[in-house]
């Protein structure tokens, strides 16, 4: 059961409202340690540089999209195991198959409520303290 102050995350998302809605919504969960890419390429040289517990990420992006960024990381064995939940305004079943073809842990549709995110984070991580 980890407690929800120690989990590192990365937020990434092209639109600085969207990374500020979820910096917010993880503070209100009791997230402490996060780090923001406005992009997939940013997001993965972040990522490289310095790891972390979790990424959610924003599907559609310019430069390297969500699934992009999933499958480099999943490629890359340092952060192969790096927990990731995708997040998108879209929830065709086409783009849900693919990100779990791909790795991701957990997907979230926006807009979406601090409760929907906490309950995103305690299936990938278990219940959170």
């Amino acid at each position: 059961m980890p407690a929800a102050s120690a989990i590192r995350t990365l937020i990434v998302d092209d639109q600085a409202s969207m990374r500020a809605l979820i910096r917010t919504s993880l503070q209100a969960i009791g997230c402490r340690e996060f780090r923001e890419a406005a992009d997939g390429e940013a997001g993965l040289r972040e990522a490289i540089t310095s790891p972390v517990h979790l990424i959610i990420s924003d599907f559609n992006m310019p430069n390297l999209d969500g699934l992009g960024l999933l499958r480099a990381v999943r490629a890359h064995p340092p952060t192969a195991g790096t927990a990731f939940i995708m997040l998108t305004g879209r929830a065709d079943r086409e783009l849900v198959a693919r990100a779990v073809q791909f790795g991701v842990n957990n997907y979230l549709v926006k807009p979406f409520t601090v409760a929907q995110l906490k309950e995103k984070l305690e299936g990938v991580f278990g219940p959170l303290t």
